[in-house]
This record gives C-alpha cells, structure tokens and sequence, in this order.
C-alpha cells in the first residue's frame, strides 16, 4: 500500500476541519465587525422581553481540597441525551419562551475572548436532556449566557410536554 492512500483521508478530514473552523470564524466576524457587542437581542427579537443584567462573577476561589463536605451535588439517575439543537445567535428562536421561574444563574470564569461556540442543557424529571449548541462571536460574553441558558430550558419544556421541573443542568463551550 502507498504512503498517499495511508494519510489520503486522515488529510482529508484535517483539510475539512480547518475550512470549516476557518470558515465560522469569518462568518462570525463578519455579522458583528462594528465593535462594542453589549447584550443585544439580536434580529427578530425587537419584541423579546429584556434579559436582566448580569453582575459580573466575584473573585475566583477554588475550594479545599478534599471530597465535597455534602456528598455528591446531583444524585447518580439514568439519563437519556436528545439531539443537540443548534441556535444561530441574533437569529429566530426556535422554542416558545417558558416563563420558568427564577433560579440562582451560574457564575461562568471562563476566558470568552476564546471560543466561539456555547452548549447549554438542560434536564427534566425523567433524566432526559436537552443540549443546544449556539454559535457566538468575539466579544460575547456572561451578559449574552442568560439567552443561551433560556433556550435549553425553554426546549425542554417544549419537548418534554410541558415538564415544569426542568432545570438548567450544565453550560459549557468549545
């Protein structure tokens, strides 16, 4: 076997990887070149309802170490993970807003200036989550993750058939 047809589709995939984060990136750039990105609703939102501001996060203090004095925080349960949806920021939202009822946002110490994708899940009462994926620009930041976190929990009672005990279970970004 020749050494080409070896790295012929391992290229292949590397070529495409790199065109196509290239390519998100340009686009990102290019829907929001103008500067100052504060918390904005973004088109098709003009009649959304305000996103309460977001206090910046307090001083990071990593805990002692050590087990967690309370035991594990969420309980071990079976839990079925649904397709991840994928929201484009500033676009149409894709699930009718729940008016869920207030809880303790996370504080995320995150460096925002460095990814450009956020995933957000949230979980109903029979363990089943629902991810959605949003595609985010330079500059994004804590004031924007109040619409991310809205849409998870926002798509899990939409599909779950009106579940009121869904809840934000996890946000990450890549």
């Amino acid at each position: 076997m020749k050494l080409g047809a070896k790295l012929g589709t391992p290229l292949a995939l590397l070529l495409s990887f790199a065109w196509l984060h290239t390519a998100s990136i340009a686009h990102a750039e290019e829907r929001h070149e103008g500067g100052g990105h504060e918390a904005h609703p973004g088109p098709g939102h003009e009649n959304a309802r305000p996103m309460p501001p977001r206090a910046a996060p307090p001083k990071f203090q990593p805990h002692p170490p050590g087990m967690h004095p309370h035991g594990a925080m969420v309980r071990q349960h079976p839990v079925r993970v649904m397709r991840p949806t994928t929201v484009r920021w500033g676009g149409p939202r894709p699930f009718r807003h729940w008016e869920h009822p207030e809880f303790a946002r996370p504080a995320y110490y995150w460096d925002w200036g460095a990814f450009h994708n956020v995933s957000c899940t949230a979980e109903d009462s029979y363990g089943d989550q629902y991810p959605v994926n949003e595609e985010t620009f330079a500059g994004f930041g804590l004031v924007n993750m109040t619409s991310v976190e809205d849409d998870a929990l926002d798509r899990c009672y939409q599909e779950s058939g009106g579940d009121t005990s869904c809840y934000l279970a996890t946000c990450t970004h890549f």
